[in-house]
C-alpha cells in the first residue's frame, strides 16, 4: 500500500516535499520504509537537513487544569545539507524504528477512539524550518499485548477510549516521558465492584510491563478507590500462558484490597 500526503515548503515556489510510505501500519518495536522526494521550486535552494518525527497527541496535567497537546517522541534525521536545482527531485529512502513503547492505535482493524499518530517530515532552509501535515500512521499490537487485549474481551470488558498522558509510572521501565491508558467497562460479573479498567503497556526488547488501574466502586459504608496492578511479561512464554484465568484472578484480588497486587 502506498500512502501519500503533500507538503508546500516555504511558500509559493520554495521547494516541496512528498512523504511516501509504503505502508502506513506498523507494530511497537518495528519500523515504516518509505521515501521522501524533495523538489526544486523557482530557484536554487539549499536544503540543510530533512528530518522525519512520530508525533501523538498527549493529555497534559499542570496544576487544576488540563490540555492536550501535540508531542514529537521519536525523530530521524534523514540528510545533511544539499543543494536543491530548480526542478531538480532528490529521492530520500528510509526506514524509520518504531519505539518499542509507541502507543496502538488500532486493534482488529478497529481505531482506538482518543488516539492520534503521525509522521511528520521537516524540512530546513536558510534557517526557516517547514513542519508539515501529519501522515497518519497506524501502529498495531504486538502479539502479546493482542492476547492479553483478546483474554480482556473474552471476559466482557468494552472498550470505551484510550489516551495518551503525561508523566511516569512508578516502578515501571520507562523511557518514553508519557504512557498511554485503555479504558474499559466491566462486564456484570465484575461491576459490582469494578467502574472501570485502565489498561497500560510498556514495551521494552527484552519484556512486556503491563499495568492495570481499577477504579473501584464504594459500598454503602465505604468509599470507591483505586487499585494498581503490575506484572511482566516475557515474550517467550507470552504465547503459553492462560491470560484468561491470570487477568481474572487477578481483576477478583483487586476487586477485595487496595494498593498493589502482583
Amino acid at each position: 500500500m502506498v500512502f501519500k500526503r503533500f507538503m508546500q515548503a516555504l511558500g509559493v515556489g520554495g521547494p516541496s516535499v512528498e512523504t511516501v510510505l509504503a505502508n502506513p501500519n506498523a507494530r511497537p518495536g518495528g519500523y515504516l520504509e518509505g521515501q521522501v522526494h524533495v523538489t526544486g521550486g523557482d530557484h536554487a535552494t539549499d536544503i540543510e537537513y530533512v528530518s522525519l518525527g512520530l508525533v501523538t497527541r498527549v493529555e497534559v496535567e499542570s496544576g487544576d487544569s488540563e490540555y492536550d497537546t501535540t508531542q514529537e517522541f521519536h525523530r530521524s534525521r534523514l540528510t545533511g545539507a544539499f543543494r536543491l536545482e530548480p526542478g531538480q527531485r532528490h529521492d530520500i529512502p528510509f526506514r524509520f524504528d518504531v519505539p518499542w513503547e509507541t502507543p496502538i492505535t488500532h486493534v482488529y482493524n478497529q481505531y482506538l477512539h482518543g488516539m492520534t499518530m503521525g509522521l511528520r517530515t521537516e524540512l530546513e532552509v536558510a534557517r526557516a524550518v517547514d513542519k508539515g501535515d501529519l501522515d497518519q500512521v497506524a501502529v498495531f499490537p504486538l502479539p502479546a499485548q493482542e492476547r492479553i487485549l483478546d483474554a480482556l474481551q473474552q471476559l466482557g470488558f468494552r472498550f470505551t477510549r484510550a489516551d495518551v498522558e503525561r508523566g511516569r509510572i512508578y516502578g515501571v521501565e520507562q523511557t518514553l516521558p508519557f504512557y498511554q491508558e485503555i479504558e474499559f467497562y466491566p462486564p456484570p460479573q465484575y461491576a459490582s465492584g469494578i467502574n472501570q479498567l485502565e489498561l497500560t503497556f510498556v514495551a521494552t526488547a527484552r519484556h512486556l510491563q503491563v499495568v492495570l488501574e481499577i477504579d473501584k466502586r464504594g459500598g454503602l459504608f465505604t468509599e470507591g478507590h483505586d487499585a494498581f496492578g503490575r506484572f511482566t511479561v516475557d515474550w517467550a512464554t507470552a504465547d503459553s500462558t492462560n491470560w484468561v484465568a491470570q487477568l481474572d484472578n487477578w481483576l477478583r484480588q483487586s476487586a477485595q484490597r487496595r494498593g498493589l497486587f502482583f
